[in-house]
Protein backbone atom coordinates (compact mmCIF):
# COMPACT_ATOMS: atom_id res chain seq x y z
CA UNK A 1 0.00 0.00 0.00
CA UNK A 2 1.05 3.58 -0.65
CA UNK A 3 2.05 5.45 2.53
CA UNK A 4 -0.12 8.41 1.58
CA UNK A 5 -2.15 9.97 -1.21
CA UNK A 6 -3.86 13.27 -2.02
CA UNK A 7 -7.50 13.80 -2.87
CA UNK A 8 -9.95 16.67 -3.26
CA UNK A 9 -11.01 18.18 0.08
CA UNK A 10 -14.73 18.28 -0.76
CA UNK A 11 -17.18 17.99 -3.62
CA UNK A 12 -17.90 21.21 -5.46
CA UNK A 13 -18.01 23.06 -8.79
CA UNK A 14 -15.83 25.80 -10.21
CA UNK A 15 -16.68 27.75 -13.39
CA UNK A 16 -14.34 29.30 -15.95
CA UNK A 17 -14.99 31.00 -19.28
CA UNK A 18 -12.84 30.66 -22.41
CA UNK A 19 -13.80 32.58 -25.56
CA UNK A 20 -17.44 32.76 -24.49
CA UNK A 21 -17.66 29.00 -23.77
CA UNK A 22 -18.57 28.17 -20.16
CA UNK A 23 -16.60 25.36 -18.53
CA UNK A 24 -18.02 24.03 -15.25
CA UNK A 25 -15.69 21.60 -13.47
CA UNK A 26 -17.43 19.41 -10.88
CA UNK A 27 -15.05 17.53 -8.57
CA UNK A 28 -15.78 14.92 -5.92
CA UNK A 29 -13.97 12.29 -3.84
CA UNK A 30 -14.72 8.76 -5.10
CA UNK A 31 -13.84 5.72 -2.98
CA UNK A 32 -14.69 3.26 -5.78
CA UNK A 33 -15.06 3.22 -9.55
CA UNK A 34 -18.83 2.79 -9.06
CA UNK A 35 -18.95 6.02 -7.01
CA UNK A 36 -17.05 7.82 -9.77
CA UNK A 37 -19.41 6.52 -12.46
CA UNK A 38 -22.48 7.46 -10.40
CA UNK A 39 -21.13 11.00 -9.99
CA UNK A 40 -20.54 11.29 -13.75
CA UNK A 41 -24.09 10.07 -14.42
CA UNK A 42 -25.55 12.60 -11.95
CA UNK A 43 -23.71 15.53 -13.55
CA UNK A 44 -24.69 14.41 -17.06
CA UNK A 45 -28.32 14.32 -15.93
CA UNK A 46 -28.05 17.73 -14.26
CA UNK A 47 -26.50 19.28 -17.39
CA UNK A 48 -28.32 17.25 -20.06
CA UNK A 49 -28.61 20.41 -22.18
CA UNK A 50 -24.82 21.03 -22.23
CA UNK A 51 -22.74 20.70 -25.39
CA UNK A 52 -20.37 18.21 -23.70
CA UNK A 53 -19.92 16.52 -20.32
CA UNK A 54 -16.33 15.24 -20.39
CA UNK A 55 -14.94 13.30 -17.46
CA UNK A 56 -11.91 11.65 -15.89
CA UNK A 57 -11.30 9.75 -12.68
CA UNK A 58 -8.47 8.14 -10.74
CA UNK A 59 -9.24 5.42 -8.19
CA UNK A 60 -6.72 3.62 -5.98
CA UNK A 61 -3.91 5.00 -3.84
CA UNK A 62 -1.53 3.72 -6.55
CA UNK A 63 -3.75 5.14 -9.34
CA UNK A 64 -4.60 1.61 -10.49
CA UNK A 65 -7.83 2.76 -12.19
CA UNK A 66 -7.58 5.67 -14.66
CA UNK A 67 -10.38 6.44 -17.12
CA UNK A 68 -11.45 9.40 -19.21
CA UNK A 69 -13.98 10.41 -21.87
CA UNK A 70 -14.01 13.23 -24.46
CA UNK A 71 -17.83 13.00 -24.78
CA UNK A 72 -17.87 14.13 -28.41
CA UNK A 73 -14.96 16.59 -28.34
CA UNK A 74 -12.12 15.77 -30.80
CA UNK A 75 -10.17 12.70 -29.56
CA UNK A 76 -7.65 13.44 -26.82
CA UNK A 77 -8.63 17.11 -26.33
CA UNK A 78 -10.79 16.84 -23.20
CA UNK A 79 -10.79 13.67 -21.06
CA UNK A 80 -7.07 12.97 -21.43
CA UNK A 81 -5.89 16.48 -20.44
CA UNK A 82 -8.30 16.33 -17.48
CA UNK A 83 -6.83 12.98 -16.42
CA UNK A 84 -3.28 14.28 -16.93
CA UNK A 85 -4.02 17.25 -14.67
CA UNK A 86 -5.32 14.94 -11.91
CA UNK A 87 -2.20 12.77 -12.21
CA UNK A 88 0.16 15.76 -12.38
CA UNK A 89 -1.34 16.99 -9.11
CA UNK A 90 -0.94 13.43 -7.71
CA UNK A 91 -4.67 13.18 -7.04
CA UNK A 92 -6.26 9.84 -6.11
CA UNK A 93 -9.81 8.64 -5.38
CA UNK A 94 -11.20 11.61 -7.30
CA UNK A 95 -13.60 12.21 -10.19
CA UNK A 96 -13.84 15.30 -12.40
CA UNK A 97 -16.59 16.23 -14.87
CA UNK A 98 -16.14 19.30 -17.05
CA UNK A 99 -19.42 20.51 -18.54
CA UNK A 100 -19.07 22.78 -21.58
CA UNK A 101 -21.67 25.19 -22.83
CA UNK A 102 -20.47 26.23 -26.30
CA UNK A 103 -20.17 29.98 -26.76
CA UNK A 104 -19.89 30.18 -30.56
CA UNK A 105 -16.10 30.42 -30.89
CA UNK A 106 -14.12 27.30 -31.86
CA UNK A 107 -11.07 26.82 -29.67
CA UNK A 108 -9.02 24.39 -31.78
CA UNK A 109 -7.30 21.30 -30.40
CA UNK A 110 -4.67 23.21 -28.41
CA UNK A 111 -7.29 25.57 -26.98
CA UNK A 112 -9.51 22.68 -25.92
CA UNK A 113 -6.63 20.86 -24.22
CA UNK A 114 -5.70 24.00 -22.29
CA UNK A 115 -9.34 24.76 -21.40
CA UNK A 116 -10.24 21.29 -20.11
CA UNK A 117 -6.98 20.70 -18.26
CA UNK A 118 -7.07 24.24 -16.91
CA UNK A 119 -10.66 23.89 -15.68
CA UNK A 120 -9.62 20.89 -13.54
CA UNK A 121 -6.51 22.66 -12.22
CA UNK A 122 -8.48 25.77 -11.26
CA UNK A 123 -11.19 23.69 -9.58
CA UNK A 124 -8.55 21.83 -7.51
CA UNK A 125 -7.10 25.18 -6.42
CA UNK A 126 -10.56 26.52 -5.53
CA UNK A 127 -11.81 23.45 -3.63
CA UNK A 128 -8.50 22.48 -2.00
CA UNK A 129 -6.85 19.11 -1.48
CA UNK A 130 -6.13 16.90 1.55
CA UNK A 131 -3.44 14.30 2.20
CA UNK A 132 -4.51 10.95 3.60
CA UNK A 133 -1.89 8.81 5.32
CA UNK A 134 -1.83 5.06 5.80
CA UNK A 135 -2.26 3.82 9.35
CA UNK A 136 -2.85 0.62 11.28
CA UNK A 137 -6.20 0.08 12.99
CA UNK A 138 -5.64 -0.88 16.63
CA UNK A 139 -7.96 -1.67 19.52
CA UNK A 140 -7.12 -0.80 23.12
CA UNK A 141 -9.04 -2.73 25.78
CA UNK A 142 -8.91 -1.14 29.22
CA UNK A 143 -10.92 -1.29 32.47
CA UNK A 144 -13.54 1.37 33.20
CA UNK A 145 -11.46 2.88 36.01
CA UNK A 146 -8.61 3.84 33.66
CA UNK A 147 -10.58 4.37 30.44
CA UNK A 148 -11.31 8.08 30.94
CA UNK A 149 -7.67 9.00 31.53
CA UNK A 150 -6.50 6.85 28.59
CA UNK A 151 -9.01 8.55 26.26
CA UNK A 152 -7.98 12.01 27.45
CA UNK A 153 -4.29 11.19 27.03
CA UNK A 154 -4.89 9.79 23.53
CA UNK A 155 -6.72 12.92 22.41
CA UNK A 156 -4.22 15.23 24.12
CA UNK A 157 -1.37 13.64 22.15
CA UNK A 158 -3.29 13.96 18.86
CA UNK A 159 -4.07 10.26 18.45
CA UNK A 160 -6.86 9.37 16.03
CA UNK A 161 -9.62 7.99 18.30
CA UNK A 162 -12.10 6.41 15.90
CA UNK A 163 -14.56 4.63 18.16
CA UNK A 164 -15.21 3.92 21.86
CA UNK A 165 -17.41 1.04 23.06
CA UNK A 166 -18.46 0.27 26.64
CA UNK A 167 -19.03 -3.30 27.80
CA UNK A 168 -17.43 -5.36 30.57
CA UNK A 169 -14.33 -3.40 29.63
CA UNK A 170 -13.89 -0.31 27.43
CA UNK A 171 -12.57 -0.80 23.90
CA UNK A 172 -11.05 2.20 22.14
CA UNK A 173 -10.36 1.95 18.41
CA UNK A 174 -7.51 4.14 17.20
CA UNK A 175 -5.36 4.67 14.12
CA UNK A 176 -1.59 4.31 14.48
CA UNK A 177 1.22 4.84 11.97
CA UNK A 178 3.11 1.53 11.70
CA UNK A 179 6.29 3.21 12.91
CA UNK A 180 4.59 4.21 16.20
CA UNK A 181 3.24 0.78 17.21
CA UNK A 182 6.13 -0.26 19.48
CA UNK A 183 6.37 3.15 21.16
CA UNK A 184 2.62 3.22 21.70
CA UNK A 185 2.58 -0.29 23.15
CA UNK A 186 5.23 0.75 25.71
CA UNK A 187 3.34 3.96 26.56
CA UNK A 188 0.07 2.05 27.05
CA UNK A 189 1.69 -0.48 29.38
CA UNK A 190 3.20 2.34 31.41
CA UNK A 191 -0.01 4.43 31.50
CA UNK A 192 -2.22 1.53 32.66
CA UNK A 193 0.27 -0.39 34.82
CA UNK A 194 0.18 -3.19 32.27
CA UNK A 195 -3.58 -3.77 32.60
CA UNK A 196 -4.61 -2.68 29.09
CA UNK A 197 -4.24 -4.79 25.95
CA UNK A 198 -3.50 -3.73 22.39
CA UNK A 199 -4.77 -5.68 19.35
CA UNK A 200 -3.63 -4.71 15.85
CA UNK A 201 -6.09 -4.85 12.96
CA UNK A 202 -5.96 -4.05 9.27
CA UNK A 203 -4.74 -0.97 7.44
CA UNK A 204 -6.70 2.08 6.32
CA UNK A 205 -6.16 5.71 5.35
CA UNK A 206 -6.94 8.81 7.37
CA UNK A 207 -6.33 12.57 7.24
CA UNK A 208 -2.67 13.41 7.67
Amino acid sequence: MQDEYRTVARAGTHETEVNRSRFLCALAPAATEREAQDFVAAIRKEHADATHNCWAYVVGADASVQKASDDGEPGGTAGVPMLQMLLRREMRYVVAVVTRYYGGVKLGAGGLIRAYGGAVGEALDALGTVTRRRFRLATVTVDHQRAGKVQNDLRATGRDVRDVRYGEAVTIEIGLPDADVDTFRAWLADATAGTASLALGGEAYGDA
